[in-house]
């Protein structure tokens, strides 16, 4: 497995594994600023991929750089983690977040953290070996119908 940065390149591959991520419930322009804005050098979100030895990707994770209070350095929120359902349970997602983890060292960002649903209870399954759990609840106050 080779794990590196999403390339222009690689859009065709990422776009279904996006829609699927999704649910497909996100719509082809909602789908098009976020590849656009992880290619930008000008925006702080990225993706890196997951790709099998013959070079097909099989995951990936996107994440937010943004600045926080108490640091000079940013925080790196890990929006999405998604893999093929095909290539599951190989350690493809733990690898890309171990990534992740390596790029914030070397970056001294402040912190990487994520949300995940009490009911995804494969990402429940993955994420308690990884980090600490914090005990807090989440609101969101919606601002577009």
């Amino acid at each position: 497995m080779n794990i590196h940065p999403l390339e222009k390149k690689d859009y065709d591959a990422w776009l279904p594994l996006w829609q699927e991520n999704c649910l497909h419930q996100v719509s082809d322009e909602v789908s098009a600023e976020t590849w656009r804005r992880m290619l930008s050098k000008a925006e702080y979100v990225y993706g890196l991929g997951v790709f099998d030895t013959a070079g097909v990707l099989q995951g990936f994770l996107h994440y937010v750089l943004h600045p926080v209070t108490g640091f000079k350095t940013y925080a790196c929120y890990m929006q999405d983690l998604y893999i093929a359902e095909d290539a599951r349970r190989q350690g493809l997602a733990k690898r890309l977040v171990w990534e992740l983890q390596d790029i914030g060292k070397k970056e001294e960002w402040a912190r990487i953290y994520w949300f995940a649903q009490h009911s995804n209870e494969a990402a429940q399954n993955l994420y308690k070996n990884l980090g600490i759990k914090m005990d807090f609840s989440l609101h969101m106050l919606l601002t577009k119908d």
